[in-house]
């Protein structure tokens, strides 16, 4: 049965790192292109519509942009991220029944502090978009539990670290085995934050890993915890460099596969994330995630160097998933034992972060401290002293009350940023995501 699909298209024309960088304007033109030639835009089902324009309270919902969002980001981040935003109207308000935002550039490997551009990101399109949904659409939609599940090859360590403390979102990152890859992050005993345990799903495959493992973890690791958690939303992060032909990654991925997968997926709303084989794949799977999110027949869709034989898979990496399957549900079913093991009944607790940005040339020094809370869907207030070690001044002290905050963290969070000293700290910076307020003194 089709399905009517909302498409945003972004290039971002004007925006480059470098102009031979990987994160460049073609990786969307030749899909653009594709997509024209095949006529996708003639069936009545597909329609387009154009990215909006994001804001600062749009941002300032998820990060601490410092010095500034002025500082930080470019116009194209605000229209990627505004294209993220249009795709959530248009589902929320069912005009269409899901939609795919084909914007760059890229967002998640931006954490919620942000210094500089690390990983081709500066902001997190999916972070932002979640919290624009539950503030814009939560109750009026009946929206809370959101999942997030991440295809790009590269772990998404910026939306673990965004939503590590949230009870309410689960994050699946499927990725390269980050022991062989950027940012070398997203092993399965990340699991979360101590009110948010469990939540955080990492499941790194080895390099070689074939359309088979991809779609094996999908039917029986991601699909099965997602039914547990039963989501209000689903949320694809589509990176397309888990490909074959990617030219900065290790994995067999098809578009075939990609397909698939997200016809069983069943996404609300995908965001692109990387995929850097401009012409050998990102037409193709882009071509094969459309037909999937519309209902349509995409048995078709082939790449022209497509070779059955270089899919066969290692024993070795079918070994592995197993287990990766094992140890993965054994922690999923036993998380609250097990989070008592990790955390124990400590009323705060303190995490340090070294961050390195390296597409800026930045090192971040980190501390967060969170209150531990009893309150299912609170999070527990959180506090970060965070100091760009690269230049030499007083560290960022910030404050974050989550959403769904109950009056002890509350109290504790106003306290913590009233008595911060301003004379300690170039900026102290409070982020209400209750009250929808970002403010600094």
């Amino acid at each position: 049965m089709t399905k009517k699909t909302g498409l945003v298209f972004f290039p971002a024309y004007d925006y480059a790192i470098s102009p031979n960088h990987p994160e460049r304007e073609e990786r969307l033109l030749y899909t653009q292109d594709q997509v024209r030639e095949e006529g996708l835009l003639d069936f009545d089902n597909i329609i387009e519509f154009k990215p909006d324009l994001a804001t600062a309270e749009d941002i300032n919902r998820v990060h601490f942009c410092v010095p500034s969002i002025d500082e930080l980001v470019h116009a194209s981040h605000l229209i990627s991220v505004g294209g993220t935003l249009t795709a959530a109207d248009k589902v929320m308000n069912k005009e269409v029944d899901n939609a795919f935002a084909l914007v760059r550039p890229c967002g998640h490997h931006s954490m919620r502090v942000v210094h500089g551009t690390r990983g081709f990101c500066t902001l997190n399109m999916e972070a932002i978009m979640v919290e624009y949904i539950r503030e814009k659409y939560g109750d009026k939609n009946g929206i809370k539990k959101i999942a997030i599940v991440d295809t790009d090859c590269h772990h998404g360590d910026g939306s673990q670290d965004i939503f590590w403390h949230d009870p309410n979102t689960l994050f699946i990152s499927m990725h390269q085995d980050g022991r062989t890859l950027y940012p070398g992050s997203g092993f399965p005993d990340e699991l979360g934050g101590p009110n948010a345990f469990g939540t955080t799903i990492n499941l790194p495959m080895p390099p070689n890993t074939c359309e088979e493992g991809f779609l094996y973890v999908l039917d029986e690791i991601v699909m099965p915890i997602l039914a547990d958690f039963k989501p209000d939303l689903i949320i694809n992060s589509a990176g397309q460099d888990n490909h074959y032909s990617d030219p900065i990654t290790n994995m067999k991925f098809t578009a075939q596969g990609y397909a698939v997968l997200n016809d069983r997926l069943k996404p609300d709303i995908a965001v692109l994330e990387g995929g850097y084989s401009i012409e050998s794949a990102l037409p193709y799977i882009n071509t094969g995630i459309i037909l999937a999110m519309a209902g349509m027949d995409y048995s078709q869709i082939r790449e022209p160097d497509y070779s059955a034989e270089d899919q066969k898979q290692d024993p070795r990496i079918n070994d592995y998933l197993k287990k990766l399957k094992e140890v993965t549900f054994e922690r999923w079913n036993n998380r609250k034992a097990l989070r008592d093991q990790v955390y124990g009944n400590q009323p705060f607790h303190t995490r340090d972060q070294d961050i390195y940005y390296d597409t800026a040339g930045i090192r971040e020094s980190q501390t967060e401290t969170v209150r531990t809370c009893d309150v299912p869907d609170c999070g527990g207030a959180v506090t970060i002293e965070s100091r760009n070690e690269s230049r030499p001044r007083l560290p960022v002290f910030a404050v974050q009350i989550p959403r769904f905050c109950c009056p002890k963290c509350r109290t504790w969070a106003e306290d913590q940023y009233n008595k911060a000293e301003k004379r300690l700290y170039t900026q102290v910076l409070l982020q209400d995501k209750q009250k929808d307020m970002y403010t600094q003194k």
